[in-house]
């Protein structure tokens, strides 16, 4: 019997001018919207952690291949916009699209699955492997990761293979990060700013569309400070885009193009920096502070 629609004993096919007109959630007409340019769109956000409400509203948009920054005085919401955007919290109300698609209350594995990576405020590297084995956990879809596969004569070879470009691609980013001389040292021997570059690196493995960098330069070194902006500004060259939470306000001033503001779980304001630095109501948020 033919599984054809409107064939005998199956349903009946309609003219599409008869079928009743569905009407659009605000969510799909987002996503249908989206322009190519903008991989991630924040729209209505909001999170309340009992009767305080940590991000109130927020909306912005991150443009491919920027550098954008995120600013605002302790308490304002920073941290957990990225925690709401990237699932570490569900968020209570408000949608995020990245690339066209609701990624809403999806799990973090799922979301950084999609490509779209996080790092932390303090690094969460696995301490008791070494930077080698950190980076080589990274990548995504590794057939290794399916037991059956790792054991079955006929697909090992396929396992075998896939480690070696990744080892190979593994090496490639320690050297661009300049850390490869600490390949085989422990993660949990590293200092500060050799986890932020290890972090990083681990990020980059993930092969991601957009970054999410949670004051990446926080207790770092003058020198290697230097060294990851520089990576960040080789990246960005490369294509990828960055949306950078930081306190160094001066730091996110020369380094990005486009600066959004919160202040009290609030959008107060975003533009080019030069714009934000002279904005009456940032000013008086920072409470004079030279920024």
């Amino acid at each position: 019997m033919s599984d054809t629609p409107g064939a005998a004993g199956g349903p009946e096919a309609k003219d599409p001018e008869e079928l009743p007109d569905v009407e659009e959630s605000d969510v799909e007409k987002a996503a249908q919207e989206t322009p190519r340019g903008l991989p991630l769109r924040v729209q209505n956000l909001e999170k309340r952690f009992g009767g305080i409400t940590a991000v109130d509203g927020v909306s912005f948009e991150v443009e491919e291949g920027s550098l954008t920054g995120l600013i605002g005085p302790n308490g304002a919401g920073k941290s957990t916009t990225f925690n709401c955007i990237t699932g570490v919290h569900d968020a209570d109300g408000g949608t995020v699209l990245f690339k066209g698609e609701d990624i809403t209350g999806r799990k973090p594995h799922e979301i950084a699955n999609r490509g779209l990576v996080r790092t932390f405020q303090i690094a969460r590297e696995l301490e008791e492997m070494t930077v080698l084995e950190n980076l080589m956990l990274a990548p995504r879809g590794q057939v290794g990761e399916k037991l059956y596969k790792s054991v079955t004569p006929g697909l090992r070879g396929e396992v075998i293979e896939q480690e070696i470009d990744i080892r190979e691609e593994v090496w490639e980013t320690l050297e661009f990060f300049e850390i490869d001389h600490l390949a085989e040292e422990y993660a949990g021997n590293l200092s500060g700013g050799q986890r932020k570059l290890l972090e990083l690196a681990r990020a980059l493995m993930v092969d991601p569309d957009v970054l999410l960098l949670d004051e990446p330069f926080a207790g770092v070194n003058p020198s290697l400070e230097e060294k990851l902006l520089d990576r960040v500004h080789a990246l960005r060259e490369q294509g990828y885009t960055f949306l950078l939470v930081e306190h160094d306000m001066d730091l996110i001033m020369e380094n990005c193009e486009h600066v959004i503001v919160m202040h009290q779980g609030k959008l107060l304001a975003e533009g080019p920096p030069e714009e934000i630095r002279n904005n009456e109501q940032v000013i008086e948020a920072y409470l004079g502070e030279d920024i």
